[in-house]
């Protein structure tokens, strides 16, 4: 039926589609050219640019949203009422998945650049559809936590890192590929896991235990095989549960209910329960928090990776927007006060981009001065750049006005998306008090960030003043978990200001010292100070 004569479309933006989100993302592609050696480099920029096309096709962004918009249900019983506890997926999730798993972003711990080559996919791959980066940074999140034991590294390493993707539920050894997923909290204790009530009684075999207890987070259950926390007779202790038995059988593992979300809704979170679940040790009896703990990092990082995706999406379809868009008798992005908005948006992005392509270098580097870095940036940097995450994505949204508050724009997805990574592996409190126990422990990871800041001293008095001002907070630890989440915000700050003006052009380093540094903003985005110049800044931003 031919159209009404007042069904003329105009004022429109294009579909912000069929792009290549990596050379389209200045601050990321000048990031992996800074951080991957020269004679790798060329590999690299191939590698993302083919998954930068992939992710900014039409086909990816109608299976992100064919994902979302039908989320997993949980099957209890077969026809015949075998219990089988198995998660179904919209066929589009498979593929993504698939996807992701064949562009590496699950094996960077085997390849050269391997960490920041890996990082910048996975920021690409949030852009898409962020409910399949669960499963990618749990199995990438695994591997250093499974070393504990050389052999069962050597036994799962080789599938955790491979490209492809099985989706069946078999016997781990006919499987060329498998995931992991993690299941460490419980209902009673949360964050606090010492308080956890799991139970592991020994078998005769050695190394292998049968639990009971009850797990009220399960990341990722439709996974091959999961960490697990649990009360060993030497005390907490860290497992791998896989979901079939060597022999083909199936394991007890009783999903109980998948978690009804705000967002990440193409993502399946379960509560699940152990009844004589079989389970092999890893580590020893007793150090199961500090097992884990490679794994809870590099999970950490992948949060702050995350965040800075997602804020990269938003801020893009806002600048692509406004670039379109005319109000008022010219282009909205033209426009003085929506230039602000746009270009305090996109420093917020660059910013965390910027760190978060850092920490990833940091470990590719695997010095232990650089590990000593990673032990305190890290927790700061998750910390901060996944508070960043939730006003960006609603201020993106009102940038489209009324239809950025619809679906098919895509930018509820990402509202509803964006405060997850603040909560998941630890919130806010826990990042700030981690902070602070690294900060009384472990003198050296403070000397390695305060090393990383001071390689800018001099740029920008600006920063130097904060600098100053984070020494003096620094100065008074006692009575000092009130104001943590104040010297970690600070921390965080100083970090990314350093990165950005040895980095980025003069115009982004100004606008951010003036504003983050200097003090000079306001309570919400678009208050920068009268006289930077934020034409390039926004044009930095645009997503061509």
């Amino acid at each position: 039926m031919a159209g009404t004569p007042t069904h003329t479309v105009t004022n429109q933006p294009p579909p912000l589609v069929g792009y290549d989100l990596f050379t389209a993302d200045r601050a990321l592609a000048e990031a992996v050219g800074r951080h991957t050696t020269p004679d790798v480099l060329d590999e690299v920029r191939a590698e993302l640019t083919a998954l930068g096309r992939a992710a900014g096709s039409a086909q990816l962004q109608e299976w992100a949203a064919q994902a979302d918009g039908q989320p997993p249900r949980l099957r209890t019983h077969d026809r015949y009422g075998h219990r089988i506890d198995e998660v179904e997926f919209h066929p589009a999730w498979h593929r993504l998945l698939g996807k992701g798993v064949s562009a590496g972003l699950t094996g960077a711990w085997t390849r050269p650049a391997g960490h920041v080559r890996r990082a910048a996919g996975f920021l690409l791959w949030t852009q898409v559809e962020a409910g399949t980066c669960c499963p990618l940074s749990m199995t990438h999140a695994a591997v250093p936590a499974l070393r504990a034991d050389s052999a069962l590294a050597a036994e799962w390493e080789p599938r955790l890192t491979s490209t492809v993707y099985d989706r069946a539920l078999r016997a781990p050894g006919e499987k060329p590929g498998a995931l992991f997923g993690m299941a460490l909290t419980e209902k009673q204790g949360g964050s606090d896991v010492r308080a956890n009530t799991t139970e592991a009684r020994p078998l005769a075999e050695a190394g292998t235990y049968l639990l009971t207890g009850h797990k009220w987070f399960c990341s990722a259950p439709m996974s091959d095989a999961f960490l697990v926390l649990a009360g060993a007779p030497g005390g907490l202790t860290c497992f791998l549960v896989p979901r079939v038995l060597p022999d083909g059988s199936r394991n007890v593992f009783l999903i109980q209910r998948l978690k009804d979300k705000l967002g990440n809704r193409a993502n399946a979170s379960a509560e699940i329960e152990f009844a004589g679940t079989w389970a092999r040790r890893v580590g020893e009896e007793g150090n199961g928090v500090r097992t884990v703990i490679g794994m809870v990092a590099a999970t950490r990082l992948d949060c702050a990776v995350g965040s800075a995706g997602l804020m990269r999406q938003a801020v893009a379809q806002a600048v692509h927007h406004c670039t379109h868009r005319e109000a008022f008798g010219g282009k909205l992005a033209d426009k003085p006060l929506m230039r602000n908005v746009l270009a305090d948006l996109a420093l917020e992005s660059e910013a965390a981009t910027a760190l978060a392509l850092r920490l990833a270098a940091a470990c590719d580097d695997g010095g232990e001065r650089e590990r000593a870095f990673l032990r305190l940036a890290v927790p700061a940097a998750k910390y901060w750049i996944t508070k960043r995450c939730a006003p960006v994505a609603v201020e993106a949204a009102e940038c489209l006005g009324g239809n950025g508050y619809v679906e098919e724009s895509g930018l509820p997805r990402l509202v509803r998306e964006s405060p997850l990574n603040s909560v998941w592996e630890g919130a806010g409190n826990v990042q700030a008090l981690d902070v602070l126990r690294v900060l009384s422990r472990e003198p050296d990871a403070l000397d390695a960030c305060l090393t990383e800041i001071g390689r800018a001293h001099g740029a920008d008095h600006r920063l130097d003043r904060a600098v100053k001002d984070l020494f003096t907070e620094l100065a008074d630890l006692e009575g000092m978990e009130g104001r943590a989440r104040r010297l970690v915000e600070r921390l965080a700050l100083v970090l990314q200001g350093s990165l950005l003006v040895r980095h980025a052009p003069p115009e982004v380093a100004d606008a951010f010292c003036a504003s983050r540094l200097g003090g000079d903003h306001g309570a919400s985005f678009g208050t920068l100070p009268a006289g930077l110049d934020l034409r390039p800044v926004v044009e930095r931003a645009r997503p061509v």
